[in-house]
């Protein structure tokens, strides 16, 4: 069939890779995730954090509320998921989720949608998951968690710009 037949081949470049691309690998070895993991690595960043009464982690980031679930038979998917600091008139929910849906087709990280309150109000929501049956070192957890929040907050401060918060502008 030939499929790989004019498949190029690196050229020597002299190093002893032979022109083959390198890769970086991860310090340790991949260990199961933990919910003491997280919290070391919240307090390795001095970021401030609490645990709720069902033993969830959350914490406020640009005044944002995010959690970080543990979810899956084996607590193996990690799942960081933020909540945008305030709620949206009903009346909006046709353009808040034409939001959610242009960033969902236009990026991959974070999945973004709006939920509708007991109170009418629309929250809008942003989480990432990402399974990690085989584990993950510290290193990896430390970049998931930190892509999960900032990915989330460049979704909220989109949102800031289609809804500027009227309290912030002077009369």
């Amino acid at each position: 069939m030939g499929l790989f037949r004019n498949r190029r081949r690196p050229t020597d470049t002299g190093d002893a890779s032979g022109g083959a691309p390198t890769a970086t690998v991860a310090e340790g070895r991949p260990t199961p995730l933990a919910p003491e993991r997280i919290v070391a690595w919240l307090k390795d960043n001095d970021f401030h954090y609490f645990t709720d009464d069902d033993g969830d982690i959350g914490g406020l980031w640009k005044g944002r509320l995010f959690f970080f679930f543990l979810l899956g038979e084996k607590q193996e998917i990690l799942q960081v998921r933020g909540q945008w600091h305030r709620d949206i008139a009903l009346e909006r929910l046709q353009e808040v989720l034409d939001a959610c849906e242009e960033w969902n087709a236009e990026r991959i990280w974070p999945k973004t949608y709006a939920r509708v309150r007991d109170n009418g109000m629309v929250n809008v929501v942003a989480e990432t998951s990402t399974d990690l049956e085989h584990g993950a070192t510290d290193e990896q957890l430390a970049q998931l968690l930190q892509c999960g929040l900032s990915s989330a907050n460049s979704f909220f401060d989109a949102v800031d710009e289609l809804y500027p918060d009227p309290a912030a502008v002077a009369p």
